[in-house]
């Protein structure tokens, strides 16, 4: 079958080690499903794996891809949760929670087989290219705000980084859940799109606040974070799920952290259920995913080029 698959691992010049061929089809296996991908997108774990980061070398070659939508095995359509080994079902009971990509082959092929625990029905509302952002950058946005923040209608909320896939989700489902939503970017356009998509005001990034808020969601890391810090009010909740900039911020804030008594969460994707939640969220509202660009799968290259870059605004998604 084809697929986009990480062949080496560099860390310098990742894509490198991108190499888009045959692999072959996955066999049957005891409480798994085999599932014929018909969309799947892209996240930075793609790029981080062919890092190194996630992934062994022992485990190559590996096919990337987190995130699919598509049709199993009895012809119904799904979408799957990508989270392997936190429930023991399909796995050994003691196998602790990896990503697909990290131990097992991912959704960027035309098949691809995950334990049957992990299959969901997809939505008849959400088209299959919608359906395919959700499992990794919407649910982990989802459960930032709603689990771990645990944010409320009029709250008020800081997101940084408009145009990535997480901070993308963040703003949408925050304005459909009645927040406040104020975003940052580097970019001028990004700030624009990000007011279009419901953020209340965007600003550069480092810039003065209107207000303090309740709640940041952070994914830039290094670059944003004293900003992040000094945005909350007293009391107030910093979820993070990741660094794009680097994981070492030159100041940790640490005297406002604890003299504003401020809560430090780190957050990671989400449970089977917040992603049931999620789906079922989307279709009952009509929020819908952001979609940057749909290619076919044998054009996956252009995908992570444009990842990489930095220059999307919501999901990439790879059709098959």
């Amino acid at each position: 079958m084809f697929a986009a698959y990480a062949a080496r691992i560099d860390r310098d010049q990742p894509l490198d080690g991108l190499e888009l061929g045959e692999r072959p089809s996955p066999g049957a296996r005891p409480g798994w499903t085999t599932v014929k991908v018909r969309a799947a997108s892209l996240n930075h774990h793609d790029l981080w794996s062919l890092r190194g980061v996630g992934l062994a070398e022992d485990k190559l070659p590996m096919i990337l891809g987190c995130d699919a939508a598509g049709i199993d095995q009895d012809g119904n359509e799904v979408v799957l949760h990508s989270v392997i080994g936190q429930s023991g079902y399909g796995v050994g009971a003691d196998e602790p929670r990896s990503i697909l990509t990290e131990r097992y082959q991912g959704t960027f092929a035309e098949l691809v087989t995950v334990p049957s625990w992990n299959v969901l029905a997809k939505p008849a509302e959400l088209s299959f290219e919608e359906a395919a952002c959700l499992p990794t950058a919407w649910l982990t946005a989802y459960r930032m705000l709603f689990t771990n923040a645990g944010v409320r209608p009029g709250d008020s909320v800081l997101v940084q980084g408009a145009g990535g896939g997480v901070a993308t989700a963040a703003i949408v489902l925050g304005k459909a859940a009645g927040l406040r939503v104020y975003a940052t970017s580097r970019d001028a356009a990004k700030r624009e799109r990000a007011v279009e998509l419901g953020a209340v005001e965007a600003f550069e990034s480092g810039a003065r606040l209107p207000q303090r808020v309740d709640a940041v969601i952070e994914t830039v890391g290094a670059a944003t974070w004293s900003h992040s810090v000094k945005s909350l009010r007293p009391g107030g909740t910093l979820v993070i799920s990741g660094a794009t900039s680097g994981d070492r911020p030159s100041h940790a804030e640490l005297t406002r952290i604890f003299f504003l008594e401020l809560k430090v969460v780190g957050s990671t994707m989400g449970s089977k259920e917040e992603l049931e939640s999620l789906l079922s969220f989307c279709a009952a509202t009509g929020v819908r995913p952001v979609i940057d660009e749909v290619l076919p799968l044998d054009r996956a290259r252009e995908g992570f080029e444009r990842l990489a870059s930095g220059d999307q605004f919501g999901k990439i998604v790879l059709t098959v």
